[in-house]
């Protein structure tokens, strides 16, 4: 699969953008998401990718280490998704899910990209940035997620949904359902 379009990409380049607005101050700032200030949230992320590329390469993604900046190591995240997305072997070779077995670009495209989206919004939200997310990427995250239907109602995963208001855009629905309160 090749990288042009990639909906994934759409939402990494959106976490990039508000990542590099982050000020010095700003790094304990809490997050909409239960515990984590913005350092939190953005280790989760880079650690996110660093699983999700295992389930298609058991060594993993080189590990940099704590003493690399967290900006670098997301930098470098993305950079290591990009080539698996222009990589045609990799990116159909198949990795575990709970639904069994799809194609590594699937759940790049499927479940990593939902996190990494609604983890901007978050990350916006902790450091008073721009909220506005990609709309091509929220549209294709707000129908996988109804897909997806309960099992992303756990306690590692999405808060129950938050009724989002009458007239809602579809962000809004989509973050809500996600179980923000907007």
């Amino acid at each position: 699969m090749s990288s042009n379009g990639s909906t994934y990409l759409r939402a990494a380049h959106g976490f990039t953008n508000t990542l590099s607005i982050v000020k010095e101050g700003q790094w304990q700032n809490r997050t909409p998401c239960d515990e984590w200030n913005v350092t939190d949230l953005v280790e989760h992320v880079v650690a996110t990718h660093h699983r999700v590329y295992t389930m298609a390469d058991a060594d993993g993604m080189e590990d940099f280490g704590p003493d690399l900046l967290l900006t670098a190591q997301w930098i470098y995240a993305l950079r290591t998704f990009e080539g698996v997305l222009n990589d045609p072997d990799m990116s159909i070779q198949p990795v575990p899910t709970r639904d069994g077995k799809q194609p590594f670009s699937a759940l790049i495209e499927g479940m990593l990209m939902i996190d990494t989206l609604c983890h901007t919004w978050d990350l916006a939200r902790a450091i008073g940035g721009d909220e506005r997310l990609d709309d091509a990427a929220v549209t294709v995250a707000h129908e996988k997620l109804i897909e997806f239907g309960p099992s992303i109602r756990n306690p590692s995963g999405f808060k129950d949904p938050v009724t989002p208001r009458h007239g809602a855009d579809a962000q809004t629905l989509l973050l809500n359902f996600a179980g923000r309160v907007v």
